[in-house]
C-alpha cells in the first residue's frame, strides 16, 4: 500500500477561543487514523485484546506548520519511519493536510507493544505483525 489517509470533521468543540484547532485535536486525529488502520487490517479492540496485546506511545510530537479553521478540509495521512523487524518498537508519523494542499502540522510517534495482563513489553504475535506490516512506509523507512 502506498498511502493512507482519512479525512476528518472539524466539530466546533475543536477550536479555541481564536476560532482555529485546538492543539490535542491533533493528537485525537493520529490516534484516530492509527486506530482506523489498525482495525481495517483485522486488529481489531477485540482480537488485540484475544491475544493480550495493545500498542502504547512512548513519545508523541506535533510541529505546527499552518492553522486550521472551521471551514478546512482535512486529511491525515499514516507512515511508518521505522521499526525494528520484529514490530516490537516503531516511529510512526501522519501529516495533516488542510484543502488538498496546504501540510498543516507534522505528528511524530514512538511506540511499542505491551503484553495487556503481563504489563509488560513484548514482541507481537504474527497476527498482529501482518496487520501492522501493511501500513506504507515512508520514503526514508528504516530497519530499526
Amino acid at each position: 500500500m502506498e498511502t493512507y489517509s482519512k479525512q476528518v470533521d472539524i466539530r466546533w468543540s475543536d477550536l479555541d477561543p481564536n476560532f482555529h484547532l485546538r492543539h490535542s485535536v491533533y493528537y485525537d486525529w493520529g490516534a484516530f487514523v492509527r486506530i482506523s488502520f489498525l482495525n481495517e487490517h483485522g486488529l481489531t479492540p477485540h482480537v488485540l485484546l484475544q491475544h493480550s496485546i495493545g500498542p502504547i506511545l512512548f513519545r508523541e510530537e506535533c510541529i505546527f506548520k499552518r492553522e486550521i479553521q472551521f471551514t478546512d478540509r482535512i486529511d491525515v495521512n499514516l507512515q511508518l519511519l521505522k521499526s525494528r523487524p520484529d514490530m516490537s518498537r516503531w516511529t510512526m508519523q501522519h501529516e495533516v493536510w488542510k484543502n488538498g494542499d496546504t501540510l498543516s502540522a507534522i505528528i511524530t510517534i514512538d511506540g511499542a507493544w505491551i503484553h495487556t495482563t503481563a504489563r509488560k513489553l513484548a514482541t507481537p504475535p504474527a497476527l498482529v505483525m501482518q496487520g501492522f506490516e501493511a501500513i506504507p512506509k515512508a520514503p526514508d523507512f528504516q530497519w530499526a
